[in-house]
């Protein structure tokens, strides 16, 4: 079944998140992780940008040591869905890496890029104690949910694209699971062989969607590929109206 890289998984969620838990080593505790909810930008290579304070613990602990991890995570599927959830179920990326303040022309670029994610920290940005700093990413490691997990060599990372249908894939499973159930289980029965009671579209990438089936007291999943790559959300639309039409023909 066609599915992005991994290393493509991992590029999409660092681009959708906003925020995650930055580890740094305590300088109080010598050797023990101290986290922190960090908010942050990427450059071109997917690598984070973030702005912190001089007199946040975990710049202090950066500035006595640079190594670090951000942890990203993707919301869990039953919070979007109004469900019971497990948290486990839900992709999650860690960036390992040394962390370096930028100066000159690099603190421009990334005020750019954090300011165009977080508008907000425009109230604080210019403040005399705040500055840019940048995780050089040097290990990756992606958990796409139960059972698929991997190291991602950082070149692939770094070389990666965002999923095209990243901005427009909450809107989809909005719309389909709001407004076209029916044709969620036609899906399921006609091209995965399920015959579900109840389908939910869980995600969508430009190769295919997965969908979360109920069949009697069975909770189960599939994925289901297009027919082509798709790249936009009226793409998306016409194949997935293609697709209805053949299940329903049972061609």
């Amino acid at each position: 079944m066609p599915e992005p890289t991994y290393a493509e998984r991992a590029r999409t969620l660092a681009y959708l998140a906003r925020s995650g838990a930055l580890a740094t080593l305590s300088r109080k505790h010598p050797g023990h992780p101290f986290a922190s909810v960090m908010p942050y930008a990427l450059d071109e290579q997917g690598q984070p940008l973030v702005l912190i304070s001089s007199m946040a613990m975990h710049t202090q602990n950066l500035r006595a040591d640079p190594r670090a991890s951000l942890l990203v995570t993707q919301p869990v599927e039953g919070a979007q869905l109004g469900e019971p959830s497990d948290p486990l179920a839900a992709a999650r990326l860690t960036l390992m890496g040394e962390a370096r303040p930028l100066a000159g022309g690099e603190a421009g670029a990334a005020r750019h890029a954090y300011l165009a994610r977080h508008p907000r920290a425009a109230y604080w940005v210019d403040f005399e104690d705040f500055g840019f700093w940048r995780l050089d990413v040097k290990d990756v490691y992606f958990v796409g949910g139960f059972a698929a997990m991997d190291w991602v060599a950082v070149t692939d990372y770094r070389e990666a694209h965002p999923d095209p249908l990243a901005d427009a894939a909450a809107g989809v499973l909005t719309h389909m699971n709001r407004d076209h159930a029916d044709a969620l289980i036609a899906y399921a029965r006609h091209f995965a062989g399920e015959a579900a009671d109840e389908a939910t579209m869980v995600a969508v990438d430009r190769l295919g969607f997965r969908l979360r089936l109920r069949s009697g007291q069975r909770l189960h999943g599939v994925r289901i590929a297009f027919p082509r790559e798709v790249r936009t959300a009226g793409e998306s639309r016409t194949v997935l109206i293609e697709m209805l039409a053949q299940a329903r023909s049972g061609s």
